[in-house]
């Protein structure tokens, strides 16, 4: 693969937007937004959701039970998210921007479904669903703003598209907080319903949005290839070690957050009911937590491509792995087990988990500058998604601990060695640092 020489580094006035970059952004950006609130939707009604539809199911809802069909159903979500990974030779074949919306759509129609399910097994075929389009809404996105934008501000652009997922977990919180205090019981099938509405006005972004010109100068050369030919050119001689080690690095990342802060509302409403605050007060204290969490990861999505030019790709990762390991360790092996004096210092651990969060906005700069156009959404999907067949297990075992030790505290705890591990591998990884997009 031939890489472009490091750009000069004279100082120059950044290139402005294009229309097409600026709405095409903008279609990412919310695309990605509502790819947040939908998959924090279920971690928000994760409880309610299971404590109504379990003996709906001829299961009884005990905590226990609750734990390990919530972990079930994580790992279900995950898996179709692992799937998502065929997006991406669909997305180098057509095109970014048509793939982009037919993920939106996909995981609207399922989401909105999931607010009429009678049984788990029928929320669960569901999220299974959901997650396939998920999964494939952040490959195409990414690769559209790492192509379309100038290359002056291409590193600033990705920590911004990445604030969308956060901005939509925000959200998510916010309408739990409205709604669980006026719907009570329903309030999680109404939080299903509203998620799956506002892809429809992305058909107003997405309105004369055009594909990238990178794409377009090979265009000619993808649509005559066959669909599965870019996975050939991701485990060529010269691209096969860094897939496998981006594949890795996310599987990390993905321990930590589907099987440790998508915990953090079921550990908030768990503590506040052992300090006494029930029902809807105990779903207003998930949504702040909720709200902290996503404040904090956008501030670290915001100081990513300051830390990416600063440290290099590897040395950003390396700090937020840092974090999670040690916030991951400490919330939930330690402060989860103050008891009556647990809250306060749970929300104030809760900010340092939330800004180790913004993790995967590394991913969303550094993975495309590793790929040449023809294989770059494929690169990008498989590296994002692959790995959470492997994440879904250990979601599983999550919950199948929660069921053992009648906690979640020490289960979510240990997914922090996932970090521990990535941490050793990061050295390993393509330094990409001063280069510009490969052609």
């Amino acid at each position: 693969m031939n890489v472009a020489a490091p750009s000069n580094t004279k100082s120059v006035p950044p290139a402005s937007l294009t229309r097409n970059q600026i709405r095409g952004f903008w279609a990412s950006w919310g695309g990605w937004a509502l790819d947040g609130m939908d998959s924090f939707i279920y971690a928000l009604v994760l409880v309610p959701s299971l404590r109504d539809l379990l003996p709906r199911s001829g299961i009884a809802a005990t905590k226990g039970n609750v734990g390990f069909y919530g972990g079930l159903l994580f790992a279900l979500f995950l898996f179709g998210w692992g799937l998502a990974f065929l997006w991406g030779p669909v997305g180098d074949k057509f095109g970014r921007v048509r793939t982009l919306m037919l993920t939106i759509v996909w995981y609207s129609v399922f989401t909105f479904l999931s607010a009429l399910v009678t049984s788990v097994w029928q929320l669960a075929i569901l999220r299974l669903l959901a997650g396939i389009g998920i999964g494939g809404e952040w490959a195409m996105g990414g690769t559209f703003v790492a192509e379309e934008w100038p290359e002056e501000r291409r590193r600033a652009g990705a920590g911004y598209m990445h604030t969308g997922y956060y901005v939509g977990v925000f959200l998510a919180a916010m309408l739990n907080f409205l709604i669980g205090s006026y719907f009570g019981r329903f309030a999680w099938r109404v939080m299903f319903a509203v998620g799956g509405l506002p892809a429809l006005l992305l058909a107003w972004v997405r309105h004369g949005v055009t594909e990238p010109e990178r794409w377009k100068q090979k265009e000619a050369v993808v649509s005559s290839w066959r669909i599965w030919q870019p996975f050939t050119v991701l485990f060529s001689n010269t691209l096969r070690r860094r897939t496998i080690l981006n594949s890795l690095f996310m599987l990390a990342s993905i321990c930590g957050l589907w099987a440790g802060t998508v915990y953090v509302p079921a550990a908030v409403t768990a503590l506040a009911e052992a300090a006494g605050k029930i029902g809807p007060a105990a779903a207003q204290l998930a949504s702040r937590a909720a709200m902290l969490v996503s404040f904090a990861t956008i501030l670290g999505c915001l100081a990513m491509p300051w830390l990416a030019e600063k440290f290099g790709r590897r040395g950003a990762l390396g700090f937020y792995f840092s974090l999670m390991l040690a916030f991951i360790a400490l919330t939930f092996g330690k402060v989860f087990y103050l008891g009556a004096d647990a809250l306060p210092w749970f929300f104030a651990c809760l900010f340092f988990l939330g800004f180790g969060g913004a993790n995967f906005a590394v991913y969303t700069l550094w993975l495309p500058e590793q790929y040449p156009t023809e294989c770059r959404a494929s690169a990008f999907a498989f590296s994002t998604s692959l790995a959470r067949f492997a994440g879904a297990g250990i979601t599983f075992l999550v919950g199948a601990g929660v069921q053992r030790y009648g906690s979640l505290g020490i289960p979510v705890a240990l997914t922090s060695m996932a970090f521990a591990i990535g941490l050793l591998l990061v050295p390993f990884g393509a330094e990409t640092r001063g280069e510009c997009l490969p052609a």
